[in-house]
C-alpha cells in the first residue's frame, strides 16, 4: 500500500504539472521540455517531446494494478503522442524507453482485453506506434558494420542535411547491443522480420569484435571501423545491458547462440572482472590489470541478472555490499571507490539496486530483501520526497536536490518494489508468464514460438568449451540451490556485514579471538613496515602483494592462489582482515573536507588559495573561522622527524616540511617544540598534484594526539612548490591556513592595502568619480595613506612579476586497488583518503596587479599628486579586476 501510494504521488504529479512534456521537473513543479530548459548535454537525448514518462509508465499501471488509469493512459498516449518531431535523440533511450514502453503496454492492454474486462476497444493502436517508431530508428543502422549511429533524427532520419547528425563514430557498446529483445518483439508482433535481422546483425558484429583471449568487450566501438575505442571492460554503465540482453535474449527468442556467447562472456567475467564483493573494470588486452578503482551505480543491475543464470553466491555477496554502501550514503552514489567512498555523488532514484533486491527475494524467499525494501522505501520518503513528487539526488552527502526526477523511476522503481512485496493474489495476472526488458517493461514469453525469423547459424566463431558446473542451471531452482537451509543467504552475507564500515567494531577482539582460535599468523599487521624486506617476503609467501600507487600511497592486494599453501593463504587472509581493522581505527568517525592554504603576501594578496589535505590532530580549522596567520620558515631537518636545530627561524611562523620517515603526529610534536604556530607537509611524491590525486587526512600514531594544538595541512608536490617558489623569490611569504578561502576584505580588514582590495563591492564608477575630482579633493586620514600606497604600487609594479597557478578540483576518486581483499596505506606515513567535496577557486594572478609597499608617511598634497597622475591605470587595473571581484564574491558563498 506503501508503494502504491508513493506511486501515486510521482504519477498524479506528472500528469497534472508536466504532461504532456517528456519529465517532471518535481521542485518547480512543471514540465521539462526540451529546448525551453538549459541543455544537460547527452541526458537530454532520452527526450523527444513524446511524453516519455507516460509512455514508459504504462505497464507500471498495469502491474499496480490501476487498470482503468491505464485504459485512460492508452487513450491520451494514441491522442496526443507525435513521434514524428523534428529533433535528435538516442537510439538506445528511445529503443528501451520509448518502444519498449508502447511495446510492454501493446502487450498488457492485449492481456487485459482477453480477460474480457478492459480495453475491450483497443485495436492494436500501442503496436502502430510501436512500429511507426521502429521505422525511424532504422535509418541509424546505415552503417557498414550494422552498428547503429549513437543517434537520429526522428524526422530526418541521420544523413539528411537537416539531420544535425549522422557524424558520429563510435557507440557504447550497451547502445549497440541493447536492441535485440524489443526489435525481435516488434517483429514477432507485426510479422515484419527486418527490425530483428537488424538487431542480430549488431549484435553479431560485436561477438565478433570480442577480444579472443580473454573473451571481453570494451567500453566503447568505431561504429563504422569495430576498433575498440575505449578498451576497458566492466559490467557497469556503456556495457551493462548488452550481457543482460544475451541471456534474455535466448530466455525469449530460444536461440542457443545467445546462450553460449553470455556463458562464455560470463566466464571472463568471473575469471577477471568479479573481484568478490567488488565487480572491477579491467583492461580487454591485459584483464588482470584493473582499469580504475571505482564502480558506477548501474551494476547494480548484476546480482540480478546473476539470479537468472543461476549463480547465486556472488550475487549475495555483490548485492550485500551495494546495501552496505547504501546504508552509509541513504543511496547508492552514481559512483564510489573500492574502499567505498563517494566518487560521483549524485544519485537520479535509480532502480537497479531495487531489481536485484526482487529478483534475490524470489530466487531465496529469504525476508531479509523485504527489509531491504523497507530501507528503500523509508530513504526515498525521507530524502528524496518533495511536493511535486520525488527529486534526484544532487549529492547524496549532503542531501541536496536536482530539479529531476526520471522517466524510469515510474517504469522501474515502483513495479520493482510493488512486485518485491505483493502476493500472488495481489496480481491480475501471472507476471511468470513475461519477461522484463532493461526498462523493465514486459515481453510475453509466447513470442519464441511466433513469427520466428530464420538466422544463419554463426558457424566461423567457434564457443568456448567451458568447465562450469553453474552452467547447468541456467534459471534458478530453489530446491536445488537452498536445500532446507533458509540460512544459506544469511551465511554469504554476514562477513559483508562491516565491509563499509569507517570503523570495525569487532576490533581487537576479533583479533584475539582468531588468534585464540588458530595458529599466530608469522606477521602482525601492527609491526607490518612496508621498507622491510622481511616482511614483504612474508607477505609474499602468504600472497599478499604491495603495489605503490601515483599518489605515495601503497596498496595491499591478497591472491590466495598466488599463497605458497592454504594455511599461508589463511595467514594473509587474517592479516588483511588486521590491516583493515588497524586501518580503519586510525580514522576518525568524521572524515574532514579539504583545507586551503592561502598566500596572502605581496604580491598574491590572498589570490592564490591552495588546497590542502586536513590532518585528525591539531587545531580544528573549522571551529577557528579566522584561521592561523603567518610567515612561512622551512625547518631543519626538512622531514621534521627530530628536534628542530633552528628553532629560532621557526618561533612564531608556520613550518614547512616534508613528508615522510616518520609520523605526521611526531613531525607536529617536533615543530610546536620549537614553538611553530602551524605546520605544512609538503609530499616528496614529484610531480603529484590534487588536479590529478585524491586529498587524504593526515591521521594520528595510533596515540592520544590531544597535546597537539596547532594545526597541521598536507600539500602535495605542486602545490608545495608554489609556495617554496615564492620563497625563493620573495623571502618573506606570509599565508593563512583556514577551513575555506577568505574575501581579500576579511583578510586585509585594518591592514593599510589598497582600497580596491579592501573593498570587494567596489563599485568602479565609484571610483571613477573619485578619479575625476579636481585638486580640491581631501581624502579621509584612513583613506590617504591607502591612495598613496596604491600610487606607489602601480608605478613601481614589475613586467610580469607574478606567478601564476591554477588548483582545480581534486578528483575525489580513491586510487584504491581490491582484488580479494585490499587495503590501501601510507608508506610511512599513515593516511586516510579524504573526501574532496567542493573544487578550490583557481587564483587568478595577472601581470598588472599592484604591489602594497610599507606605509610611508606622506603629505596630503603629495597623495593628491600621485591619484591624479594614476588616474588611467587605475582605471585599467579596475577594469581587469572586475572578474577576480567577482569570483571572490562567489567564494564566500561556496565551500572550498
Amino acid at each position: 500500500n506503501q508503494v502504491l501510494e508513493m506511486f501515486d504521488h510521482a504519477y498524479s504529479n506528472y500528469m497534472e504539472h508536466a504532461y504532456p512534456a517528456d519529465e517532471l521537473m518535481p521542485l518547480t513543479c512543471r514540465g521539462r521540455v526540451r529546448g525551453q530548459e538549459p541543455s544537460r548535454g547527452d541526458v537530454d537525448d532520452a527526450l523527444g517531446k513524446f511524453s516519455l514518462t507516460l509512455i514508459d509508465t504504462l505497464d507500471t499501471l498495469v502491474v499496480l494494478n490501476k487498470t482503468k488509469e491505464f485504459e485512460e493512459a492508452v487513450k491520451k498516449v494514441i491522442k496526443d503522442v507525435n513521434l514524428d518531431n523534428d529533433i535528435v535523440v538516442s537510439v538506445f533511450e528511445t529503443n528501451i524507453r520509448v518502444l519498449g514502453g508502447l511495446l510492454g503496454g501493446h502487450s498488457v492492454a492485449i492481456m487485459l482485453k482477453e480477460k474480457g474486462e478492459y480495453m475491450q476497444w483497443y485495436n492494436g493502436e500501442l503496436l502502430h506506434m510501436a512500429k511507426e517508431l521502429g521505422y525511424k530508428l532504422l535509418p541509424a543502422f546505415n552503417t557498414t558494420s550494422g552498428l547503429p549511429y549513437p543517434r537520429v533524427n526522428l524526422k530526418f532520419g541521420v544523413r539528411h542535411p537537416e539531420a544535425r547528425t549522422g557524424t558520429e563514430t563510435d557507440t557504447c557498446t550497451a547502445c549497440a547491443g541493447t536492441l535485440i529483445l524489443e526489435f525481435a518483439a516488434l517483429s514477432r508482433f507485426t510479422g515484419t522480420s527486418i527490425f530483428e535481422e537488424y538487431a542480430r546483425k549488431a549484435l553479431d558484429f560485436i561477438w565478433e569484435k570480442r577480444q579472443r583471449s580473454s573473451n571481453l568487450v570494451g567500453v566503447t566501438i568505431n561504429i563504422h571501423t569495430g576498433d575498440w575505442v575505449r578498451k576497458d571492460s566492466g559490467v557497469g554503465a556503456g556495457i551493462d545491458s548488452y550481457y543482460e540482453y544475451l541471456l534474455k535474449a535466448y530466455v525469449l527468442l530460444g536461440d542457443d547462440s545467445f546462450l553460449e556467447r553470455f556463458n562464455t562472456h560470463y566466464d571472463a567475467i568471473m575469471r577477471y572482472i568479479s573481484q568478490p564483493p567488488l565487480l572491477l573494470d579491467v583492461h580487454i588486452h591485459k584483464p588482470m590489470l584493473n582499469a580504475r578503482t571505482w564502480m558506477d551505480s548501474l551494476l547494480a543491475f548484476f546480482p540480478g541478472l546473476q539470479v537468472l543464470k543461476g549463480d547465486i553466491r556472488p550475487a549475495i555477496e555483490t548485492h550485500e555490499m551495494l546495501y552496505q554502501v547504501i546504508k552509509k550514503h541513504n543511496f547508492l552514489p552514481e559512483a564510489f571507490t573500492t574502499d567505498f567512498r563517494v566518487h560521483w555523488a549524485q544519485h537520479p532514484l535509480r532502480p537497479e539496486f531495487a531489481e536485484s533486491t526482487y529478483f534475490l527475494y524470489k530466487a531465496t524467499g529469504d525476508p531479509y530483501y523485504l527489509e531491504v525494501g523497507k530501507t528503500l522505501i523509508e530513504n526515498l520518503n525521507k530524502y528524496a520526497r518533495v511536493p511535486c513528487g520525488f527529486a534526484a539526488m544532487k549529492d547524496v552527502r549532503t542531501g541536496s536536490h536536482e530539479d529531476r526526477m526520471d522517466s524510469f523511476f515510474l517504469a522501474e522503481m515502483f513495479k520493482y518494489l510493488y512486485l518485491l512485496f505483493a502476493d500472488k493474489e495481489d496480481m491480475i495476472f501471472d507476471i511468470e508468464d513475461y519477461i522484463f526488458t532493461t526498462e523493465a517493461h514486459l515481453l510475453p514469453l509466447w513470442l519464441s514460438t511466433t513469427n520466428q525469423t530464420i538466422s544463419k547459424k554463426n558457424t566461423s566463431t567457434e564457443y568456448t568449451e567451458l568447465d562450469d558446473s553453474n552452467f547447468d542451471w541456467t534459471c534458478p531452482n530453489t530446491q536445488i540451490l537452498f536445500p532446507n537451509d533458509p540460512m544459506f543467504a544469511q551465511s554469504i552475507r554476514e562477513p559483508l556485514k562491516n565491509v563499509v564500515d569507517k570503523s570495525c567494531p569487532r576490533g581487537i577482539s576479533r583479533s584475539e579471538e582468531s588468534l585464540g582460535s588458530g595458529p599466530k599468523p608469522p606477521l602482525r599487521a601492527r609491526d607490518f613496515m612496508a621498507s622491510n624486506p622481511e616482511h614483504l617476503e612474508i607477505l609474499k609467501k602468504m600472497g599478499v602483494s604491495l603495489i605503490h600507487l601515483k599518489d605515495g600511497r601503497v596498496q595491499l592486494v591478497q591472491h590466495a592462489v598466488q599463497a605458497a599453501s592454504s594455511l599461508d593463504a589463511e595467514d594473509g587472509l587474517r592479516f588483511m582482515q588486521e590491516m583493515i581493522e588497524l586501518s580503519s581505527q586510525q580514522q576518525k568517525e568524521q572524515q574532514l573536507p579539504p583545507r586551503a592554504v592561502q598566500i596572502v603576501s605581496h604580491p598574491f594578496f590572498g589570490r592564490v588559495v591552495l588546497t590542502a589535505g586536513p590532518a585528525q590532530f591539531g587545531m580544528d580549522l573549522s571551529k577557528h573561522k579566522a584561521g592561523t596567520r603567518g610567515f612561512v620558515a622551512t625547518i631543519k631537518p626538512y622531514n621534521g622527524c627530530s628536534e628542530i636545530t633552528n628553532p629560532e627561524a621557526v618561533k612564531e611562523k608556520i613550518a614547512l616540511m616534508q613528508r615522510g620517515q616518520c609520523m605526521f603526529a611526531e613531525k607536529a610534536r617536533n615543530i610546536q617544540k620549537a614553538g611553530a604556530i602551524g605546520g605544512i607537509v609538503i609530499d616528496d611524491n614529484e610531480g603529484s598534484s590534487s588536479d590529478t590525486a585524491p586529498l587524504f587526512q593526515m591521521a594520528g600514531d595510533g596515540k592520544n594526539t590531544d597535546d597537539i594544538t596547532i594545526p597541521m595541512l598536507f600539500l602535495f608536490n605542486k602545490e608545495g612548490n608554489i609556495i617554496l617558489d615564492a620563497i625563493r623569490e620573495y623571502e618573506a611569504v606570509e599565508v593563512l591556513l583556514s577551513d575555506k578561502a577568505k574575501d581579500r576584505a576579511t583578510i586585509f580588514k585594518g591592514k593599510m592595502i589598497p582600497n580596491y582590495i579592501i573593498d570587494s563591492n567596489l563599485e568602479i564608477e565609484n571610483m571613477d568619480q573619485k578619479s575625476s575630482e579636481n585638486d580640491s579633493h581631501k581624502p579621509t586620514s584612513e583613506e590617504a595613506p591607502s591612495e598613496s600606497q596604491d600610487a606607489g604600487a602601480v608605478s613601481e609594479e614589475p613586467e610580469g612579476g607574478e606567478e601564476s597557478s591554477a588548483v582545480g578540483d581534486p578528483d575525489p576518486l580513491s586510487p584504491a586497488r581490491a582484488d580479494s581483499a585490499s587495503v590501501p596505506m601510507a608508506d610511512p606515513d599513515p593516511q586516510s583518503p579524504g573526501p574532496a567535496e567542493d573544487g578550490a577557486p583557481e587564483p587568478a594572478c595577472t601581470p598588472g596587479d599592484s604591489q602594497p609597499q610599507e606605509q610611508n608617511t606622506q603629505t596630503e598634497a603629495s597623495s593628491e599628486t600621485h591619484w591624479e597622475r594614476r588616474v588611467s591605470p587605475m582605471e585599467t587595473i579596475l577594469a581587469e579586476w572586475s572578474e577576480d571581484i567577482e569570483a571572490f564574491e562567489m567564494m564566500e558563498k561556496d565551500e572550498l
